[in-house]
């Protein structure tokens, strides 16, 4: 395990090789050195896809959505089927006590559905109608459990999301396992995260300091019992978890303190608004080229000898991003900083003009950083369907010699909690 104790950083740009791609959200257009102006910050860069100019040839096979918080223990389901949208209240108290927590959004666009749970953790539907037909969505969700528990988080692809009120977590599951007869990284990638959320759920307070890696390692050898017994499936997934807490001053005063494990290439970046500067980031951590360390079948890494917890110093309103490579490849950590700040004062300015295709459904639209992950989440879209842009992705590639062009089609999940102080 590695321990480090985060310190400002300046936002990365990319090479003089690449173009830079800047951006005027009150506008909702971007310029670029070398090209034609494209807006992905607006709505209407949906209708743009289907113009001669910029028609894309790669699509997603999953509709976009967007909530709040992710299911709990005793969180409820809620489900607008005239929009696809899928919003979660929680009701969990289980950290009432902590003086800090996080106001929450995400927001999840996968390439392709994952493979069906297998049995046990998913059982088959009833063969009677001994529940009313009005519970049925929230009884078939209620299904997806282990070991009596319901699994925590949820699915985006091979990508598993956790969204609560004092963590958030994206892990990405390696979708070559989807070649194997036996290979599940979706579920390697929720479980994970399920069982590192109950070790906080049942380690967290304000009294002692937290220790989110050997959480993650007891998450990992309870995700490996679990996919061994009665049927064997295999996997392999990265992982990032953020964990807010808090720390006192001389004066006593409470502070926000951020622990942040990593594996793999997911990445947290914070991000403070106020002074429109990326506070700290995570590094990836790679083998080779398109092979980033992972935890699961056949893989040498671990949790304390390759995770790296990361300590930061919070204020409030700064805000942290859970991000899978689904956005790393197709955005620059300047273009995300960019749009998060820029998202952040349009919604308070009340600018979102444009209530098209992407307008949150009415449960939703008070909800300032869903807001900020889907403005994230669209303009991550627009590169990874554009097989002629410039892209994080491609640059990687091109440094090692690879003849590889466009965006990254890939799950994308984004995560979003903004610190604020606990109501009493």
């Amino acid at each position: 395990m590695v321990i480090k104790v985060a310190a400002a950083v300046t936002p990365a740009t990319p090479s003089s090789t690449v173009i830079v791609r800047r951006y005027n959200l009150a506008t909702t257009s971007i310029s670029t050195q070398h090209t034609t102006a494209r807006s992905f910050s607006s709505p209407r860069w949906i209708k743009a896809l289907w113009s001669g100019r910029q028609t894309p040839v790669r699509w997603y096979r999953a509709w976009p959505s967007y909530g709040v918080i992710t299911p709990g223990s005793e969180n409820h389901n809620q489900i607008d089927s005239s929009t696809k949208t899928t919003s979660f209240a929680s009701h969990n108290n289980t950290h009432h006590k902590l003086p800090f927590c996080f106001e929450t959004g995400y927001a999840l666009c996968a390439k392709r559905p994952p493979r069906p749970f297998p049995p046990p953790f998913l059982s088959p539907p009833s063969s009677s109608f001994s529940e009313p037909l009005t519970t049925h969505n929230l009884s078939q969700d209620k299904r997806l459990s282990v070991r009596g528990e319901r699994i925590r988080g949820l699915n985006n692809g091979d990508d598993a999301v956790l969204v609560a009120e004092n963590f958030l977590g994206v892990n990405d599951g390696v979708g070559a396992w989807a070649t194997r007869s036996r290979g599940h990284a979706a579920l390697w990638s929720r479980l994970l995260l399920h069982f590192w959320a109950l070790e906080v759920e049942r380690n967290l307070d304000d009294t002692t300091a937290p220790d989110p890696v050997e959480y993650l390692q007891r998450a990992y050898e309870e995700t490996v019992e679990a996919t061994a017994s009665p049927s064997e499936w295999y996997g392999t997934t990265t992982s990032v978890t953020a964990l807010l807490h808090s720390t006192r001053d001389d004066a006593g005063e409470h502070k926000p303190v951020l622990y942040v494990t990593n594996l793999g290439d997911c990445q947290v970046l914070v991000i403070r608004p106020s002074e429109e500067k990326v506070l700290f980031r995570t590094q990836e951590q790679w083998h080779w080229f398109d092979c980033p360390m992972q935890l699961g079948t056949n893989s040498i890494d671990t949790p304390r000898k390759d995770a790296v917890l990361s300590k930061i110093q919070l204020k409030e309103n700064d805000i942290v991003l859970a991000l899978s490579d689904g956005i790393l490849d197709n955005l620059w950590e300047h273009e995300i900083l960019t749009i998060t700040v820029e998202s952040v004062k349009k919604w308070e300015q009340g600018r979102d003009e444009d209530d098209s295709e992407w307008a949150p459904p009415a449960a939703l639209a008070d909800k300032r950083m869903v807001f900020v992950a889907r403005e994230l989440l669209r303009a991550a879209l627009v590169i990874a369907q554009d097989p002629f842009a410039e892209s994080p992705y491609m640059e990687k590639a091109v440094d090692q010699g690879l003849a590889i062009e466009g965006g990254k089609m890939d799950d994308i999940s984004v995560v979003v909690g903004s610190c604020k102080r606990r109501e009493r």
